[in-house]
């Protein structure tokens, strides 16, 4: 069991690598950590390669953005992994929620890139969040307001 699952998350970080790469300017990788961890079975936990200054260390070092943006990419590594092995398996939608205020500006525009580069096959990526600077860039819009009488939808076009 433990073989065939390290085997399909190996596939999964090498899809998510290729995302993170991009997200992170080309400065990290995930890497599947060989030696047994004190809480998780042996193989399944994560590192992270840090190839600016040369270190391996543990994906909990990672700052809050950093954190976010490996989520994303493991995200997307196992939708396109279940995708390709699922024989038919079509993943159309992906909601991402919250994380966007933990990035900068410039790591905020790199994920919102890698977002719109899905959207311009056939995925529909939705985004709830608070981040002022999303409903700037983000043409397409439903936004949820709180009223007296409960909640309404306005949606922008």
């Amino acid at each position: 069991e433990t073989y065939i699952q390290t085997t399909y998350f190996t596939r999964v970080l090498h899809r998510a690598n290729l995302r993170l790469r991009v997200m992170s300017g080309g400065q990290y990788d995930l890497l599947r950590r060989v030696e047994a961890g004190l809480k998780g079975q042996v193989g399944l936990d994560l590192d992270v390669v840090d190839h600016w200054n040369g270190t391996v260390r543990g994906v909990e070092t990672l700052s809050g953005g950093e954190s976010f943006l490996a989520s994303l990419a493991l995200a997307l590594g196992l939708a396109y992994e279940i995708q390709s092995s699922a024989g038919g398996v079509q993943l159309d939608t992906m909601f991402v929620d919250e994380g966007f205020g933990s990035l900068d500006g410039t790591t905020l525009d790199t994920a919102l890139s890698v977002l719109q580069q899905l959207t311009e096959g056939n995925c529909l990526v939705g985004i709830i969040s608070h981040v002022g600077r999303l409903e700037e860039s983000i043409p397409q819009q439903i936004r949820v307001k709180n009223g007296e009488k409960g909640s309404s939808l306005e949606i922008v076009c």
